[in-house]
């Protein structure tokens, strides 16, 4: 048991759920394969004294069911841990238990963490619009990349999807992208999206190289891609130039996808709400797991 998470840890959200079962799997194999030690994470909400006021007079110490919903998460982080024992013998794996709001946990630990992995409970516009969930959260305001995973059937999706904007943080999202390619061993696409309002009337979606007016976009997606292709040779790239929406397109690509990888750029609460962003669109309708890449972070 650790109160600290070590520098470049994969940290899971462990809540005892099926979603989160599937969460810790996904971590353990991202973990392993880049040698990371695994955090298994969970907050148990710590009963306030206030409200505990009845117990004492009953002789009920407040401490005491402290003590005893740590010792519950204690025996649902170490049932966690033991199929990840039994399939990475030597994978470094801590436990954090802490007493209070999952979410704030989480986001603790995210400036030590390489990447958070959480589970979709809690997703789905009605429950999120209500209740928000520790997956939105995470998106909207960690400060490592965040993989909401998704349960999908083992022959479906045999490829990672990356979505980059044309710009210089695409770099993160590349690095990312061919990372957890390369850990699951899969082959990566990397779909760049533009605008052109006659094609799109005329249902064209993907764009061929050599097509007029497009040599300046294959041409920057692909110089977007060569450094990070030489880092990882053994990842199979596919460049794929899109026209439409971006939130659209990467949905669409989901279907047939094992991963998609996006980035998210952080805004005041403000423009949040009234631009919104892809990344907790695609996040929620997705049809694979999503990794977000927080870029412009100072």
């Amino acid at each position: 048991m650790t109160t600290t998470v070590p520098a470049g840890s994969v940290v899971v959200g462990v809540d005892g759920s099926a979603s989160a079962s599937h969460a810790v799997d996904e971590a353990a194999t991202l973990a392993a394969a880049e040698r990371r030690p695994l955090v298994l994470a969970h907050a148990a909400p710590a009963p306030a004294p206030a409200g505990t006021g009845w117990m004492e007079a009953t002789g009920v110490d407040h401490r005491h069911v402290c003590r005893m919903i740590k010792e519950d998460a204690r025996a649902l982080l170490s049932a966690a841990e033991k199929p990840v024992r039994e399939a990475y013998p030597d994978l470094e794996i801590h436990q954090v238990i802490r007493l209070g709001d999952p979410r704030e946990t989480l986001l603790e630990t995210s400036d030590e963490a390489a990447l958070m992995v959480v589970g979709t409970r809690g997703l789905g516009p009605i429950r999120h619009l209500l209740l928000g969930s520790v997956s939105s959260a995470m998106v909207k305001h960690a400060r490592c990349p965040v993989a909401v995973v998704r349960a999908q059937p083992a022959d479906r999706g045999a490829r990672v999807v990356a979505g980059i904007a044309g710009e210089p943080d695409d770099v993160g999202i590349l690095d990312v992208a061919f990372r957890v390619a390369e850990a699951r061993q899969l082959p990566l696409t990397v779909l760049h999206c533009f605008w052109d309002a006659v094609r799109v009337a005329e249902g064209i979606r993907d764009v061929a190289p050599g097509t007029p007016g497009t040599d300046d976009l294959w041409h920057a997606l692909e110089e977007a891609v060569r450094p990070h292709a030489a880092a990882h040779p053994g990842v199979e790239v596919h460049h794929q130039l899109s026209c439409g929406m971006a939130d659209e397109r990467l949905l669409q690509e989901s279907r047939e996808a094992a991963v998609v990888v996006i980035g998210h750029r952080r805004k005041p609460f403000l423009n949040e709400l009234v631009y919104g962003s892809i990344a907790p669109v695609v996040v929620e309708r997705a049809a694979c797991s999503v990794v977000v890449v927080p870029i412009g972070l100072g």
